[in-house]
This record gives structure tokens, sequence and C-alpha cells, in this order.
């Protein structure tokens, strides 16, 4: 099956590469793909379980779905990974 989140505090590809690093690696997703524009993530899942381990990682990226709270904490963390993100991109 197929999903797309919308999320929240996404800002370049430096959070791009951070996201679709991070939820590849997670058992059971693939297909990982950001949409720059409407700052959407977009995979594929086996069970609705695996739409909350989702989630449950972007938020602590510091990318939690719109609907979910977006304290000072996540927006800060969101700063973290797109700079782990750029650099990570030099690579």
């Amino acid at each position: 099956m197929k999903t797309t989140l919308y999320i929240q505090n996404f800002k370049c590809g430096g959070c791009e590469k951070t996201i679709i690093n991070k939820l590849s690696h997670l058992r059971n997703i693939d297909e990982v793909s950001v949409n720059k524009t409407y700052a959407t993530v977009t995979f594929e899942y086996k069970t609705p379980e695996e739409i909350k381990t989702v989630k449950e990682a972007l938020s602590t990226l510091g990318y939690p779905p719109f609907g979910e709270k977006n304290n000072l904490i996540k927006k800060s963390k969101s700063y973290m990974s797109c700079a782990i993100g750029k650099i990570s991109k030099a690579d």
C-alpha cells in the first residue's frame, strides 16, 4: 500500500535527504519520496502500524505530520536534521 503525509518544518534539500535516509532504513518501508513543493512524504508500507512508525520517526527528526504538535523542540530538531542532510549530501 502507498500513502502520502504532509509534514511540518520542511525547508530544503537537506531536509529531504535526511527524511529519505531515515525512512528508507525502517523495516517494511519502501519507495520513499519527498515532494519539496508541497512538503509531503510518500512511501509504501505493508500494515497500518508501519504508518505510525513513520509518523513517529518524522516527529523525532523534527518533521511532524500536519495535525500533530509542532513545538519549539521539534522545530529545533528539524534544523539539526536539515544540517545533517546538507552535510551528508556533500559526501
